[in-house]
């Protein structure tokens, strides 16, 4: 019997769906632009400048699990209205902050309303569109809502800066969540598990506090380099996500449902979004840099370099169910990685006079290949659960990008902070005092402050060195990459090549 065929009701509760997930991917970004001007309003010291940036997202991974899961229990449109008049109350709230203490007290809330957004979102569509195809372009739609929110997340902020305050770039939420109230009630269906049970308070509290601990732990590593305190913190976090597993196992109704894992569509679906995120976050860590300190662009200039890929990205998020439709499931997850790690591998001409435009070449092939990994491969992890926990499937999907996103950026800033030092170290000028030396070997940033200091040809010279040994590391970033992308194929490949069968059939 074909599956019953979407209306212009979901098509347009579609629309509604994407707007959230745009400003949830625009706040990611639209703040970078605005610390300046909040460092001089608010002078927040230099750990709380760190929690203003943090904070929302720190919370947002730790509490996707258990908002997927109260989704499922509570309704998935009323958490998404609930998440989106939240969102709104806390924007105009921190766009309203006077103190540094305020503002992260905002986006911590803002991080948590955030946080029913992608559950919420992903397992409607689930129950919005029930033919394949057409859910395959509703997801490919809702993944590009995401990249096109944190490509004008800069620009956006850019130019209300220019105009305004910078509460504005929490403002422009405002409108978008009341949209939501307005027309969700009316366009989007409810769905909850009819058959809940009770929602397990430990298992809450662990997932957060191992969530929470293992990223904070990661950017810690990532920002600082190796501490104790943080490995000791990274470690309780392991211990606490290990208790939490454990404890699902012997629950009647647990926040996680580990018999998701034996779909291999699920399975093969968490593995490629979660590698894909570790190289792809790694990465990205090194182009912003490489744009502005490298190539010497402006934010502005910077900005809208970045967008080939972010338009690459939409075209390859809306032209997955197409391919979907042409290839079977292995060949279209094999293809697009192995397009993916071209594109990486492509990065590793970025040195030269032609540097930049080999990086957004590279960058716009490797958005191609990618984008298809996540909208395929969201799809195949909400078809493999059962209807009742999508919303649980959508928020482990979430959490494990999150996750694999700090890891990247822990992973890769180290090794990029080693090979940068070993470059930079030699082709130091002589004679530069030894606190200029320490402070650019540390990063390219110091480097470029030395060098401005010190001008003249001096500061020439550590200039083009410091370049030329970031451009080394993120040559060495993006093979690694490469290689992670290539690992990812290979057990993409095997597990849905394997015997065991989804738990749901769509």
């Amino acid at each position: 019997m074909a599956a019953q065929k979407a209306t212009r009701r979901e098509w347009t509760g579609l629309a509604v769906i994407a707007l959230p997930c745009a400003v949830y991917a625009m706040d990611l970004t639209v703040l970078n632009l605005a610390l300046p001007a909040i460092s001089a309003e608010l002078q927040p010291s230099a750990a709380q400048l760190l929690w203003i940036i943090d904070i929302y997202g720190f919370l947002v991974a730790g509490f996707l699990i258990t908002m997927g899961t109260l989704g499922d229990r509570l309704g998935r449109r009323r958490l998404l209205l609930i998440g989106a008049a939240a969102f709104a109350v806390a924007s105009l709230l921190a766009a309203f902050a006077r103190s540094a203490e305020a503002l992260i007290a905002t986006r911590a809330l803002l991080g948590i309303a955030g946080a029913t957004v992608a559950p919420s979102t992903m397992s409607l569509i689930r129950n919005m569109f029930h033919d394949e195809h057409e859910r395959q372009f509703a997801i490919g739609l809702w993944i590009a809502s995401y990249s096109a929110g944190a490509a004008v997340g800069p620009l956006v902020g850019g130019v209300l800066l220019e105009f305004f305050s910078w509460g504005a770039v929490f403002l422009v939420a405002v409108p978008v969540m009341v949209l939501v109230l307005l027309l969700g009630p009316s366009l989007l269906p409810e769905y909850r598990d009819p058959r809940a049970g009770r929602i397990d308070a430990p298992s809450v509290a662990l997932s957060l506090a191992a969530v929470l601990m293992s990223v904070y732990a990661l950017k810690r590593l990532a920002g600082h380099g190796f501490s104790w305190p943080a490995l000791g913190l990274g470690a309780c976090g392991l211990a606490l996500g290990l208790a939490f597993v454990r404890r699902q196992g012997r629950l009647a109704n647990p926040l996680l449902d580990l018999r998701l894992f034996g779909s291999a569509a699920f399975t093969a679906a968490i593995t490629a979004y979660g590698l894909t995120s570790l190289a792809m976050m790694g990465v990205y860590l090194f182009m912003a840099q490489y744009l502005q300190l490298v190539r010497d662009l402006s934010p502005l200039e910077a900005g809208f370099a970045t967008l080939p890929w972010a338009l690459a990205f939409i075209a390859g998020s809306l032209a997955a169910p197409r391919l979907a439709r042409r290839l079977s499931r292995v060949a279209l997850m094999a293809g697009s990685l192995g397009v993916a790690a071209l594109g990486f591998l492509m990065l590793v001409g970025t040195a030269g006079p032609w540097g930049l435009a080999v990086m957004i070449a590279g960058a716009v092939v490797m958005s191609l290949g990618m984008a298809p990994v996540i909208a395929v491969g969201n799809e195949m992890m909400i078809t493999a659960a059962p209807p009742e926990r999508a919303g649980a499937a959508s928020a482990l999907a979430e959490t494990a990008a999150e996750f694999s996103a700090a890891l990247g950026v822990a992973v890769f800033g180290s090794i990029g902070t080693v090979i940068y030092a070993w470059q930079l170290a030699p082709r130091l000028p002589a004679g530069l005092p030894q606190a200029t030396a320490e402070t650019a070997l540390a990063t390219i940033g110091g480097a470029a402050a030395s060098a401005r200091a010190l001008g003249g040809s001096a500061g020439a010279a550590l200039l083009e060195a410091a370049r030329a040994a970031f451009t080394a590391s993120m040559q060495v970033a993006a093979a690694v990459a490469a290689l992670i992308i290539a690992v990812a194929c290979v057990l993409t490949v095997r597990i849905l090549s394997g015997r065991r069968q989804p738990l749901a059939q769509p």
